[in-house]
């Protein structure tokens, strides 16, 4: 499974596709430029208790990073993820 990327006007999303069907996304949105909010993530029943999330999760990480860019955990799994692991802090808005 390949984690992909589309970026929109006001933010963006990973996702991983399989036979043109979205099995998997996590989005964001724009705050301002140096901030974006992760506000959902979703993951199909197919693929759940793989790590799925946590691998679009590490991926809109590493873009925040890359971007020099913190997070506002609006999306209930990521609140959660940000709580419980400390390396995901430098991230936090």
């Amino acid at each position: 499974m390949q984690i992909q990327y589309k970026e929109y006007e006001n933010g963006g999303m990973f996702y991983i596709e399989q036979e043109q069907r979205n099995l998997a996304e996590i989005t964001y949105q724009w705050k301002d430029d140096s901030t974006i909010i992760a506000d959902h993530t979703r993951v199909d029943d197919a693929l759940k208790g793989q790590g799925v999330a946590r691998q679009l999760l590490d991926a809109l990480v590493e873009f925040a990073r890359k971007n020099k860019l913190k997070i506002v955990p609006l999306c209930s799994y990521v609140e959660v993820m940000f709580r419980r692991d400390q390396s995901l802090a430098d991230v936090k808005a």
